[in-house]
């Protein structure tokens, strides 16, 4: 993986990627083949601008996507640890290209670097717009990759302000600090780390840690199938929103949650059964777990993404025990933003509850850095950014978040989902257009 600003930058492998990418797939092929998905990117803080070089530097790597395919041997990793992947599948994997053309790249740049940038100034300073367009199952796999790279040029051509001394240390802490608390967690960093290299060596300081400090924690694997064949560990990962959000737009919004359900049986009748529940707000899920009482029984358990994740345990406890359903069985997993002490404060309280939880923690392993001129005591922020479905089959697509910043989509869309579920529309909606 190159580490100089002059060299392009894209995925080690196919399998570069996070493993609900994969497992969507599979589901979008069965249930809905050849409908159009288009994805766009959005980076949620206004203030901090790419370069011109940083842009240039991005369209010359993603051009080379199509170069990337399933080797053999990957083929026959998958077929050991993936069982749930099915032979008609991974010919199709096997066969997968990415197709650049698929993308529609633009550099917008501010007022002020107008100028410098018709100069092709490549320091003038702007915002990145990318869309991609094509068939569901196919344009499913740019998110991640597209995110990872454009996040390393970014911290190679643009924000320069640190290296990596200390990481590998910081990050084994970490994981001790987790794993000497009890704690179970994985590794979730992939679409906003700094770098290849700084996920590589997050990975061997968190296995390190494992090694160093057996007991009630431990390391369930990480959600990057690279990583997980090169390490020797589990791929972790089941569902993210764009399944819901899919769902929605195509079969309606009414019973959403309980249809992608449905659909997501149908493909993986017996695994992977970690529900996801803030796409249209937790308690709009929750109208539908109710009313079908066979999910909680059947599915292995919940995943948070947003809002306070504090009454996130005591809500689900609730809803468990008024379907009869003993809730200590099932477990909770924890992703959204976390970092140790949140994690710690989390694994306590359900704890006292008796609900088994673990964690997927992202950025604060793989992009958690300070700016080398402030020596070591400012942050080195990572990019607030996201690729989110925005249509299928022409249909705007939505996200209602239980964090109310976090909503994205078409304004009249929103509107219209809000209204179904009962949610009070604010002037703080977030639109995608």
């Amino acid at each position: 993986m190159a580490a100089a600003a002059r060299d392009l930058i894209f995925p080690a492998s196919l399998l570069d990627t996070d493993l609900y990418k994969f497992t969507m797939q599979q589901a979008v092929l069965q249930h809905f083949p050849r409908v159009e998905g288009t994805y766009k990117f959005t980076h949620r803080d206004k203030n901090v601008y790419f370069t011109r070089e940083c842009f240039d530097h991005f369209k010359r790597s993603v051009v080379q996507f199509d170069k990337i395919a399933l080797t053999k041997d990957e083929r026959a990793w998958l077929e050991d640890r993936c069982p749930y992947f099915t032979p008609q599948y991974l010919d199709y994997l096997e066969a997968y290209r990415f197709k650049p053309d698929q993308l529609r790249l633009e550099f917008e740049p501010i007022p002020e670097d107008v100028e410098k940038n018709a100069n092709g100034d490549l320091g003038a300073r702007g915002h990145v717009h990318i869309d991609a367009v094509g068939p569901w199952e196919e344009t499913i796999l740019w998110e991640v990759p597209l995110m990872a790279c454009l996040s390393e040029i970014y911290f190679t051509t643009t924000d320069t302000d640190w290296d990596y001394e200390g990481q590998e240390e910081a990050a084994y802490e970490k994981a001790a600090t987790l794993l000497k608390a009890g704690c179970v967690f994985s590794e979730f960093g992939t679409r906003r780390r700094r770098s290849y290299r700084t996920q590589r060596l997050v990975m061997e300081a968190i296995l390190k840690a494992a090694q160093d400090h057996p007991g009630s924690g431990g390391v369930n694997g990480t959600s990057n199938m690279h990583f997980a064949k090169e390490f020797g560990v589990a791929p972790v990962g089941t569902i993210a929103h764009e399944w819901f959000m899919g769902v929605g737009a195509l079969r309606g919004y009414e019973h959403a949650n309980a249809t992608a359900l449905e659909l997501w049986e149908k493909t993986y009748p017996n695994v992977l059964q970690i529900a996801l529940t803030d796409t249209f707000s937790t308690e709009a899920f929750y109208k539908d777990f109710i009313a079908n009482p066979h999910f909680a029984q059947q599915w292995t358990g919940l995943r948070q993404d947003s809002g306070d994740p504090f009454i996130y345990a005591p809500r689900a406890k609730q809803v468990y025990e008024q379907l009869g359903v003993d809730y200590t069985k099932k477990v909770i997993i924890f992703s959204d933003a976390l970092n140790v002490e949140k994690a710690l404060k989390l694994k306590k309280q359900c704890d006292e509850l008796g609900f088994k939880c673990s964690f997927g923690i992202g950025t604060s392993l793989s992009n958690d850095f300070t700016k080398k001129s402030s020596g070591g005591k400012e942050k080195s922020k990572a990019l607030n950014m996201v690729i989110k479905l925005s249509s299928v089959d022409g249909k705007p697509t939505v996200k209602i978040s239980d964090e109310i910043t976090k909503n994205t989509g078409d304004r009249e869309t929103v509107r219209l989902v809000k209204k179904i579920f009962q949610i009070p529309i604010t002037d703080q909606d977030q639109t995608v257009q």
